[in-house]
């Protein structure tokens, strides 16, 4: 069945904001609702900051350059504290608003290589400088992530998960683009096998752990097909956005939904445009797709609608309306 759901960030920036933000999701994605992010409460709340809040073993702080590791095993620093307490209120708020849900719940975390790219190692320079330390971040992660998959689904009755890995930074990550701390040089690229095997280890996890993994990345250079076979038996989905797919990963995601695998598709603007799409415009974006594939509605059953790109961005009001016009264009294709 198409369904649609959100990237993961919502507009707002204090507590109100996210119960706000919760009851939006609620009330308008009824099929696969997702935990709201709301990175403009600070650095606690963004991408890198929520997974360290999740990962297991290693210590984090923040310092004026960003976050950085401090050890494995030590004590937690008062940042990274944080981090994990503004994550648990989320959490208390998404689950005393979703009592009784009975349909699977998507939640978001940075995927291993864009943490590597983000995250500095004790001694300086990013994570991704050090193949043994970007090694030990990924599985701290997957270790993680295990715990945090199980943490929501007692919070919400055992329903079923889909665990969104956000790569922003693994196309840099290959293309040898990431910049060092001096901005005077690149760090090596990422051969395409050891990404390979640092994503398997978390898709493991989530997959292990009872959840659907799906990689996104909203990327013109998005290595589709890696992120498709990535892991072991290749058995997560992708999310992408329909405006920058390249034509040469339409084969990829054909293959995809023919498995029944599934496949995010961001079809709505994040930031509001003028005009705005009618669902209708959006449903037809959605079928000329679907016909260049191949494919009908009917065998695109494990497609996902949703915002091109994250709506912290977003005014609040588009937030919703974008949400909206997704959903309406899932029920258009169910017809």
């Amino acid at each position: 069945m198409i369904v649609a759901s959100g990237v993961g960030s919502m507009p707002g920036s204090d507590a109100s904001a996210y119960d706000e933000a919760v009851a939006v999701v609620l009330d308008t994605l009824p099929d696969l609702p997702f935990v709201p992010e709301l990175p403009g409460r600070g650095p606690h709340a963004a991408l890198p900051g929520r997974a360290l809040a999740v990962v297991a073993e290693l210590a984090a702080d923040l310092q004026p350059a960003g976050w950085r590791l401090t050890g494995v095993g030590g004590s937690t620093g008062l940042d990274q504290r944080r981090a994990r307490s503004l994550l648990a209120q989320d959490l208390d708020a998404f689950e005393e608003r979703a009592q009784g849900l009975a349909v699977p719940v998507k939640v978001q975390l940075a995927g291993p290589w864009t943490l590597a790219a983000r995250v500095e190692r004790p001694r300086g320079d990013k994570v991704l400088a050090d193949r043994g330390a970007r090694r030990e971040l990924a599985q701290a992660l997957a270790e993680g992530l295990r715990d945090h998959v199980a943490d929501v689904r007692r919070r919400l009755g055992g329903v079923p998960l889909v665990v969104q890995l956000d790569e922003p930074a693994l196309p840099a990550v290959l293309a040898g683009r990431v910049p060092t701390a001096s901005g005077f040089h690149r760090h090596r690229s990422v051969q395409p096998p050891e990404a390979d095997e640092a994503l398997g280890w978390v898709l493991a996890a989530a997959r292990e752990s009872g959840a659907t993994p799906v990689v996104r990345c909203a990327d013109p250079q998005a290595p589709v097909a890696l992120l498709a076979g990535a892991g072991v038996d290749g058995v997560g989905g992708v999310a992408v956005d329909l405006d920058v797919l390249p034509a040469a990963a339409y084969d990829a995601v054909a293959t995809l939904l023919e498995a029944g695998r599934p496949v995010h598709l961001g079809v709505v603007p994040g930031q509001a445009p003028a005009p705005a799409p009618t669902d209708a415009t959006v449903t037809d974006r959605v079928l000329r797709l679907l016909d260049m594939l191949g494919l009908d509605p009917g065998d695109a059953a494990t497609l996902v609608l949703t915002p091109g790109g994250g709506l912290a961005g977003a005014d609040p009001a588009w937030a919703r309306a974008a949400l909206a016009l997704a959903a309406r264009a899932a029920t258009n294709l169910r017809r």
